[in-house]
């Protein structure tokens, strides 16, 4: 495959943890998910990890030779933006986003049953977070990654996904 570095960002709910899964389990590219980085993992509420510690970790996954990594963080993430050979924007629909969302929600919740970090109220919070997503975080995002923009490909799904890389499934 051409692109050994590939860095997922999108909306939350936008399929980044599901498409960088199966573009990872189709190359052979380790995916990390940037929500492990810049959450503390050994919190059980939702406490944002050390700009130190957050930055150790990014750059021991920047370090490898090939990486997939996924997440709705930028500004945080130059390095990485900077050294991936594509760049791809998850953009489904806000109502797929909030779909998605719910339905996370309530399968970690009761499905699962040991999410401890969700809670009602993080729910609500992302839920209305993504309502502004497009009008606001996405064009933050657009004009942090401008001078990437070479590397940047949207898209909706993993179909779409699956052709910008011209991959064989």
């Amino acid at each position: 495959m051409k692109y050994r570095k590939i860095h997922i960002i999108g909306a939350p709910g936008s399929g980044k943890t599901y498409v960088a899964s199966k573009l990872a389990a189709l190359t052979n590219i380790k995916a990390h998910e940037l929500d492990k980085v810049f959450w503390c993992q050994a919190e059980v509420a939702y406490v944002r990890s050390s700009e130190k510690e957050r930055t150790t970790k990014l750059n021991e996954i920047l370090a490898k030779e090939d990486w997939i990594v996924e997440g709705v963080y930028y500004k945080w993430l130059a390095s990485a933006f900077d050294a991936a050979d594509i760049i791809i924007v998850l953009n489904p629909s806000v109502f797929v986003r909030q779909w998605r969302i719910t339905k996370r929600f309530f399968k970690r919740k009761f499905i699962d049953g040991d999410f401890r970090k969700e809670t009602f109220a993080s729910f609500l919070t992302l839920f209305w977070w993504n309502q502004k997503f497009d009008s606001d975080n996405m064009q933050r995002i657009v004009d942090f990654t401008a001078k990437n923009n070479t590397k940047i490909n949207f898209c909706t799904n993993y179909d779409d996904l699956v052709e910008i890389l011209n991959l064989e499934i």
